[in-house]
């Protein structure tokens, strides 16, 4: 395209924008350089693409412009008036791309739309019709799918790449898709062109950051995959699809390891075909030449010429071995029509003009695949060069149909071997084609291939040249999926400024959001000019890493026609490929593999582009506006251009030639000043364009500033660890010469500023990244921004390592090292010296090493100008304000600390010797009173008292001879257990400071009150460092009275030894704390004033049995207090109250299976220790349970005692052992009352009452086991009197038993106690209710792991209900349902009452106290529960009346509440009523089983009855019951159906009324038993109403034989058990009521079945 003259602007550009300025011209070098040409648009330019004569422009909006020739449509347009492409309209495009004749566009959405040539299927379109449809005019879709996922799934594209004759697109995946013809797609396939694009499975499971593509070759940027996966691999014997091409090659004949990496996937060396273009040149669709001389619209046929190598990689068998010197011609190419004349060989040309001999062109070729230095004379490139500036180049001729051989089907006709030249060594080889024969180059491969395979390596080139970096084997292994869910990237996708070069679509970002640095580049494609960068000149089928990049931290690639570059976040650029115009900025040999661009000094490259023949580069310069620099071939005059051109009409090269004037390095173009701030580069074809914006408000030159700066920070760092800190920390004398402590914090320092090194580094590419896409990034997402916390930790993290290895000395022998380590290198090191940091001439390490820290200020200066940028009110200002704040305060405190550090060096490097062992390397002087300004109040006159304030510690020095500073002992306060406090003035007139510690305090007077307030003001600032806050200090006083802190303990007390970690307050333990002892006690828990208060678990070693005692529970003033559960090293375990760290109140003491003693548990009450009063204890292993009082752990009082095998006994004990009267009765009955002296002995007067009445009366001795010596009298009673004495017995049981009313008292004292009263209800109602509001708190608080129903029963206990109003019907039911949730909640003390009273009462009448003739003790412990229980919840309710009293109901109310409610409207309120419901259901299994056992006779005789009258069918057993046959039923109902009763009917009559009944057994309470029997009746009537007319009313004569029926028929168990229970506990309101009634009529029908005669 011509270079076209500045026109006037453009009428849409009325008012040209600010931002996105596009600048284009031809790239001829700098000399007699032609201005570049603004492109004036309405809207500023988002990027731009250069394919090889046209170009795209994406503005704001997403619009797409085309200009240049566009050959898909016959016409050229200028890039002044560039052309709409409407057909994108409303498809908001975010990304455009260039290929060599097509285009891309891709839209916010992900979708790819292409146009322009389509010969090679690079435009992805369907296949139909694609011979004669050769180019695709309009934007058309083109889309990306997935079909390895079920269903199959549209793929989300972010950036595009193109070639000449591919496509590559990279996915929201990381993932990458290719299309089109040729090796370069890296699709393992031999059927060109492919028309859909196919992902490139060699990279799948890979992190694919970038990609750019070139003529015929395609790069990748790659993150590496993590260290962990080092050989973790094993080299297949086989490569399978989608795995790596590499293989680890051992050495065991050579010294290093081949590195396989740059193994051609199949070992051949890809020929190129050569031919022939007419003169003429034409415009509108091309028809690219083929293979063999076919054109592109021949059908696809045989081209046996296109390679010398058939698909097997076997040499072609057909070709003729000719000798060296023959002239190999193709026969009759042709370019009209479609039948040329294929020839074996017409792949090779010889060149007219060659004139090497047979000896150095072998030489030549064996350079070429070893890789050695041959020393050969300089011989110039024979061949002329061709013009690569017209769209009909030979270069731009290429083949588009697919070839019967795969490895060159579709490849464009480039010679196999092009010239080079090597001016530094003198070294011209010329690789133009040759007469050498082909067989000659079979032969050579195959005999270097043998050599190499002999050596086991799997390459074919250049093994020198990558031993070197064997070592480190690659751990890039393609298919391994190592990444997981990549990040969602941005919806404005990135500003590519070249064909296929993206900048920010995909996401560089490792997991911080930062960019990862750890990166790989990756190659294939056609490789004739090396510019795959694997050290040859092979193809790749498949991408393959280039090793020699691996480490190098490579941010981007770009790749030009024939050559490859690639920038490092160091702003080196590495170049490879061709450099016949000089487009690689360097003229080093090889050009096979990267080398690295020759940059003059200062300048750092921080975007790049490559065109056909080459390169422009951004870097940054002495100012802050970027500079352009260009290699590549230099403007020519006229002449010699013509004469050129003439030339190569008649040239046959296919491959880019060498420009006659180029470039040796980069050159800076003189005109990018006048551009402004340039943000990215573009290059494509012959063309370059750049994108610049404007300083408006100086917000560009802010970016740029920070960018630049950042840059050149991340170049110095890292020549920093290059020179200095690696040699030095691999040096051997290292740990010598600095010392043990000394090495380990020079290595900490060295590992902190690579932390620092690679984080500026990320930044620094982060911020490029930002540049690129300055107009579509929001400054709010400046990484300064979003990870400030980072950014602060790890400039304080190096900054104290600097200052730690400054404290400790080792600058000093450090420097020494250097000097032995560099020697003659100073030189190179005080490069790095900014002009201040050198004295005299030596480099100042200290002051190298803490350079760094002047970022921060230059951070806190940009953030501040960009903010200048932005209104105050904008969310922009308000965080680029803060961060300036955060990054300027961190800036200022550093310098603090360094200057903390310098001080507290020259301190010890004073006072060394001393103190040295307080010398440590994280401790820092605050200031030190050497001078006497602080002394301690009332020291002696000749003692000596020196205090040192530091960093952590207050040290107190103190010594008997001043005057030569000798002191004899230091204690050492740390602050963290410090307090401070100033002393008032008084008449005394001392300046006093009171400073107190945990175990000591003291006072310091100063010398004047300027002192005094210069030290409380150090001491404030480092409590307040200390603990946590700002280091600003605070008022005096009240610093840090309460704090979390660790101390040891020292002196005498309960606490000497033990080291606390907690809370305290004012110098003492207080709140939640761990005291550890030497001696292995633990304390973890609550304190108080410096003791033990609160919860808190604790753990007291027992030497003697090696196992610890371990308490968890409540203390008081430092000893165990309140309830708690005491675990015994001997295996015991008490669980109760304690007082003063003793066992009082109520406790349970359980003796496990360690003890020495018999098994056995004791519930009950304890005094001082000592079980005291009512208690019951169970001796498991004699089975005998004592049920009475103690006193002094005896036994001493009224008990009872029952034993496993049935025997009672009642009475009096004294000194642990039965004495004075008792009663003792065994299993069958046989009674004794009398006398007794100890244990079942009986001794004096008593009575012996046998089972059958007789009586013996008399003087009893002897055990009663043993048998018994009587002196008495014996009698039998007459038969009418024996009824009434057994009656007479069994009424004398219970007269030695403790009332019930007295037991258990220890238990209702401890809920009073927990509810705040000292004695049952005395105490404040408020505060009882706090106290459980308090206690249920803590518990919430203290268990994490509720669910969330008891969560929500919690909060609803935590309010305190309405206790003081009067008791309505509705407060009552209020009342009901709180006394419900509180006694389900065992944290709540009604709940843990309920719960303890269950605990004793199972222990009591379970087991051995299964005793039938305990049933009336247990009657009456149930009723004395609910008397004490009422009490305590009237005290919580005042309201509620005395048991019995009534609660007058509203009219209008016709609730029924446990049938308490009479025909008056009124509520009756009973103990048993509220209370049972709460209680019985826990207390039912012991108390019925005791109902059982005292009713088990009659109970046989009434089941007996049952099972015998159950026999009779319905009718029969109505008629002996007497029941009348009007009330017999006739019809029965099976599941809807009525039948008829039939004589031989069985339990068919009545069934609802017998079901009901037989639910009395599965209610607990008497309230509901007399319910299910109400309901019984209900039920019963019903059934009769049918067979009656009229009113009726029941008689008892008519209801009893019914009733007997129903309870027959209802066959219940233990209904004796049932009736007693009801009998016994039912409300006393409702006996002569009508339930009471029911009730009788149910125990009259239990007596009459038992009485029923047998016969």
């Amino acid at each position: 395209m011509e270079n076209i003259e500045e026109s006037p602007a453009d009428e849409r550009a009325q008012t040209p924008p600010e931002r996105g300025l596009l600048h284009i011209w031809q790239s001829a070098g700098p000399s007699a350089q032609l201005p570049p040409e603004r492109v004036l648009l309405s809207r500023p330019v988002l990027q731009t693409a250069l394919g090889e004569h046209h170009g795209l422009l994406l503005t704001q909006g997403g619009l797409v412009y085309s200009f240049g020739e566009l050959l898909w449509r016959d016409v050229s347009v200028p890039v002044s008036t560039p052309l709409l492409e409407g057909s994108l309209l409303g498809k908001t495009v975010v990304h455009v791309a260039a290929g060599g004749f097509h285009c891309g566009a891709l839209s916010e959405q992900g979708n790819i739309f292409m146009w322009g040539e389509n010969t090679a299927g690079q435009c992805g379109l369907t296949e139909k019709g694609r011979a004669a449809n050769i180019t695709v005019s309009e934007p058309s879709p083109v889309s990306v799918v997935d079909n390895d996922v079920v269903p199959p799934a549209a793929v989300r594209v972010v950036d595009l790449a193109f070639g000449r004759e591919h496509s590559l697109a990279l996915s929201a995946q990381n993932e990458l898709w290719a299309w089109g013809s040729g090796c370069q797609l890296g699709l393992v396939t031999s059927a060109f062109p492919v028309w859909r694009p196919q992902k490139v499975e060699h990279l799948a499971g890979r992190h694919v950051i970038q990609v750019s593509c070139g003529a015929y070759h395609s790069l990748a940027l790659v993150r590496s995959l993590p260290p962990k996966n080092y050989n973790t691999q094993n080299p297949p014997e086989k490569r399978e699809r989608g795995q790596s091409p590499h293989y680890s090659v051992t050495e065991k004949e050579e010294s290093f390891t081949v590195d396989g990496g740059h193994y051609c996937p199949l070992g051949v060396e890809l020929t190129e075909v050569m031919t022939e273009e007419s003169s003429q040149k034409r415009r509108g669709p091309r028809r690219r030449l083929q293979p063999g001389g076919r054109s592109a619209g021949s059908s696809p046929g045989s081209a046996a010429g296109s390679c010398p190598y058939s698909e097997d990689g076997k040499t072609n068998t057909k070709q003729k071995n000719l000798p060296v010197g023959t002239r190999l011609e193709p026969d009759g190419l042709t370019e009209t029509d479609g039948s040329p004349k294929s020839h074996p060989l017409s792949g090779w040309r010889s060149n007219k003009n060659s004139a090497l001999s047979d000896e150095r062109e072998l030489q030549n070729l064996l350079q070429k695949l070893s890789g050695h230095s041959l020393e050969t004379p300089d011989i110039s490139g024979l061949g002329d060069t061709d013009s690569l500036s017209s769209y009909t180049s030979d270069d731009s001729c290429v083949s588009s149909t697919p070839s019967t051989d795969r490895l060159t089907s579709s490849y464009k006709e480039e010679s196999l071997i092009t010239s080079q030249t090597n001016k530094n060594s003198g070294l011209s080889v010329s690789y133009s084609s040759s007469p050498v024969c082909l067989e000659d180059v079979r032969l050579s491969l195959e005999a270097e291939k043998r050599a190499l395979q002999g050596q086991k390596s799997s390459s074919l080139t250049n093994i020198n040249q990558r031993g070197k970096a064997s070592t480190n084997r690659r751990r890039s292994l393609p298919g391994t999926p190592t990444r997981g869910s990549p990040r969602q990237r941005r919806s404005c996708a990135s500003r590519p400024s070249s064909a296929g070069r993206m900048h920010s679509a995909a996401p560089k970002e490792a997991g911080d959001g930062l960019p990862s640095l750890d990166t790989e580049v990756w190659s294939w494609g056609r490789g004739s000019e090396g510019q795959l960068g694997h050290g040859d000149q092979l193809a790749r089928l498949q991408p393959l890493c280039i090793k020699s990049l691996k480490g190098e931290e490579v941010i981007q690639v770009a790749a030009g026609s024939h050559h490859s570059l690639a920038l490092t976040a160091h702003c080196q650029v590495y170049s490879w490929g061709s450099n016949m115009c000089g487009q690689l900025g360097h003229v080093n040999s090889p050009v096979t593999v990267p080398q690295q661009a020759k940059l003059s000094d200062g300048l750092r490259v921080w975007d790049v582009s490559a065109g056909q023949s080459h390169s422009l580069l951004l870097a940054d310069g002495d100012c802050v506006q970027p500079v352009l620099l260009y290699c590549g071939q230099q403007q020519e005059p006229t002449s010699a251009q013509s004469e050129r051109s003439h030339r190569g009409q008649r040239s046959h090269h296919r491959s880019p030639n060498r420009a006659e004037s180029y470039t040796v390095r980069p050159t800076l173009l003189p005109f990018c000043m006048e551009m402004g701030y340039v943000s990215s580069v573009c290059s494509g074809g012959q063309s370059c364009a750049v994108l610049a914006d404007h300083n408006i408000m100086g917000f560009i030159s802010a970016i740029h500033e920070l960018a630049s700066r950042e840059r050149q920070f991340y170049c110095w760092l890292s020549s920093m660890r290059k020179l200095l800190l690696t040699p030095l920390r691999n040096r051997e004398s290292a740990s010598s010469l600095l010392g043990e402590p000394c090495t380990h914090l020079f290595f900490s320092l060295c590992e902190s500023f690579a932390r620092l090194s690679a984080l500026i580094g990320r930044h620094s590419t982060s911020l490029t990244y930002f540049l690129h896409d300055v107009q579509g990034c929001d400054v709010t997402s400046l990484p300064l921004l979003t990870h400030t916390e980072h950014f602060l930790d790890i400039y304080k993290e190096y900054c104290s390592s600097v200052g730690n290895f400054q404290v400790m000395g080792g600058f000093q022998p450090l420097y020494k090292l250097s000097l032995e380590c560099l020697g003659s290198q100073q030189t190179v090191l005080a490069q790095l010296c900014v002009s201040d940091q050198a004295v005299s001439g030596d480099v100042d390490l200290v002051s190298l090493l803490y350079w760094p820290l002047q970022q921060l200020h230059q951070y806190s200066r940009v953030l501040l100008k960009l903010a200048a940028c932005y209104d105050v009110l904008t969310t922009e200002y308000q965080s680029l304000h803060q961060g300036c704040s955060q990054y300027e305060s961190l800036s200022s405190s550093l310098l603090r600390r360094k200057k903390e550090a310098e001080n507290t060096f020259h301190f010890w490097k004073t006072h060394s010797g001393k103190t040295e062992d307080l010398r440590l390397a994280q401790r820092r002087v605050v200031c030190e009173s050497s001078n006497r300004s602080l002394t301690l109040q009332n020291a002696g006159r000749f003692s000596n008292h020196w205090f040192i304030l530091f960093n952590d510690a207050l040290v107190h020095t103190q010594g008997a001879i001043p005057s030569q500073s000798i002191f004899s002992t230091h204690h050492v306060y740390p602050l963290t257990c410090l307090w401070v406090k100033p002393v008032t003035e008084d008449s005394s007139g001392l300046y006093a400071i009171k400073i107190t510690c945990p175990e000591e305090s003291f006072t310091v007077v100063a010398s004047t009150p300027q002192e005094k307030n210069k030290w409380l003001r150090s001491l404030n600032q480092a409590l307040d460092q200390v603990l946590g806050g700002g280091g600003q200090g605070s008022s005096p006083g009240v610093m840090g009275m309460s704090r979390t802190a660790s101390y040891t303990f020292t002196g005498e007390g309960r606490f000497k030894d033990a080291q606390y970690t907690g809370g305290w307050l004012a110098g003492r333990v207080h709140g939640r704390g761990t005291m550890k002892w030497p001696d292995g006690r633990t304390y973890v828990g609550n304190f108080k004033n410096g003791v033990e208060d609160g919860y808190g678990e604790s753990v007291i070693p027992n030497k003697v049995l090696a196992k610890p005692d371990s308490y968890q529970g409540h203390w008081k003033d430092g000893k165990i207090h309140g309830f708690g559960k005491y675990k015994y090293a001997s295996g015991e375990v008490y669980e109760g109250c304690f007082s003063d760290g003793q066992r009082h109140g109520y406790g349970m003491l359980s003796s496990g299976k360690l003890a020495k003693k018999s098994s056995s548990v004791f519930i009950g009450h304890w005094v001082h220790d000592k079980k005291t009063g009512y208690g019951v204890y169970d001796d498991i292993t004699r089975g005998e349970k004592y049920m009475g009082l103690w006193l002094d752990e005896q036994r001493h009082g009224t008990a009872v005692v029952v034993t496993q095998y049935g025997v009672y006994y009642e009475g009096t004990f004294k000194d642990n052992k039965m004495s004075g009267p008792g009663l003792l009765v065994s299993d069958d009955d046989t009674a004794f009352h009398g006398e007794f002296s100890d244990d079942w002995t009986v001794n004096g007067k008593g009575v012996l009452t046998l089972a059958n009445g007789d009586c013996l009366e008399g003087l009893f001795n002897g055990e009663w086991s043993a048998g018994l010596k009587v002196v008495g009298t014996y009698t039998k009673p007459v038969a009418e009197e024996l009824e009434h004495k057994d009656r007479n017995s069994l009424l004398r049981l219970g007269q030695y038993v403790v009332p019930a009313g007295q037991r258990w008292l220890c238990v209702f004292d401890e809920c009073w106690s927990r509810l705040g009263c000292d004695t049952a209800g005395k105490g404040e109602r408020t505060i009882a209710w706090e106290n459980i509001a308090v206690s249920i708190t803590s518990a919430r608080r203290h268990s994490p792991d509720l669910t969330r129903s008891q969560t929500k029963v919690l909060e609803s206990l935590e309010l305190i209900p309405q206790h003081g109003v009067p008791v309505t019907t509705a407060n009552y039911d209020n009342i009901r349902r709180y006394l419900t949730k509180a006694c389900e909640t065992p944290l709540h003390p009604l709940g843990w009452l309920v719960e303890t009273l269950v605990t004793v009462y199972r222990m009591t009448y379970v087991g051995v106290g299964s005793n039938r003739r305990l049933l009336r003790q247990a009657v009456l412990e149930v009723q004395g529960y609910l008397i004490h229980f009422f009490s305590i919840v009237r005290f919580l309710f005042p309201g509620l009346p005395d048991d019995g009293g009534i609660i007058p109901e509203p009219p209008a109310s016709k609730g029924r509440h446990d049938s308490n409610t009479a025909e008056q409207g009124v509520l009756v309120v009973c103990c048993s009523s509220l209370l049972l419901p709460l209680l019985l259901p826990r207390l039912y299994p012991p108390l019925f089983t005791l109902y059982c056992l005292q009713e088990e006779q009659e109970e046989a005789q009434y089941w007996d009855r049952i099972l015998r009258l159950n026999k009779q069918p319905d009718q029969s057993l109505l008629s002996f019951l007497g029941v009348q046959e009007k009330f017999w039923p006739v019809w029965m109902s099976i599941l809807g159906e009525k039948k008829q009763i039939v004589s031989s009917s069985k339990d068919a009559c009545f069934v609802s009324a017998v079901e009901t009944l037989q639910q009395i057994s599965t209610t607990f309470t008497p309230s509901d038993k007399l319910l299910v029997i109400q309901k019984t009746f209900e039920e019963l009537t019903q059934e009769i109403k049918p067979m009656l007319h009229g009113d009726f009313l029941w008689c008892m004569d008519d209801l009893l034989p019914l009733f007997l029926y129903l309870v027959l028929r209802a066959r219940i168990r233990n209904l004796g058990a049932e009736v007693n229970m009801i009998e016994d506990l039912m409300d006393p309101n409702v006996q002569h009521g009508e339930l009471g009634l029911m009730f009788t009529t149910l125990k009259a029908c239990y007596i009459q079945i038992q009485q029923e005669s047998t016969t």
